[in-house]
C-alpha cells in the first residue's frame, strides 16, 4: 500500500520553447505529403498568436 503525501506531481509543456521542433516536423511531413510553400507557411503560422503566448 503507498503513502498518501497530499503531493501532486505533474508535467508541463510550454509550446512556445518547442516551435522549433514542431516546425521541423511540420516540414518534413509537408514535404512527405507534397504541401506548397504556401500550404507550409500556413501551417507553421497558424494560431501563432494563441499557441506562443504574449511574449
Amino acid at each position: 500500500m503507498s503513502e498518501r503525501t497530499g503531493k501532486v506531481v505533474y508535467d508541463e509543456f510550454y509550446p512556445r520553447f518547442s516551435k522549433p521542433i514542431i516546425d521541423e516536423i511540420d516540414r518534413v511531413l509537408a514535404q512527405h505529403y507534397g504541401f506548397s510553400d504556401e500550404e507550409l507557411d500556413f501551417i507553421i503560422n497558424y494560431d501563432i498568436k494563441y499557441r506562443m503566448g504574449k511574449e
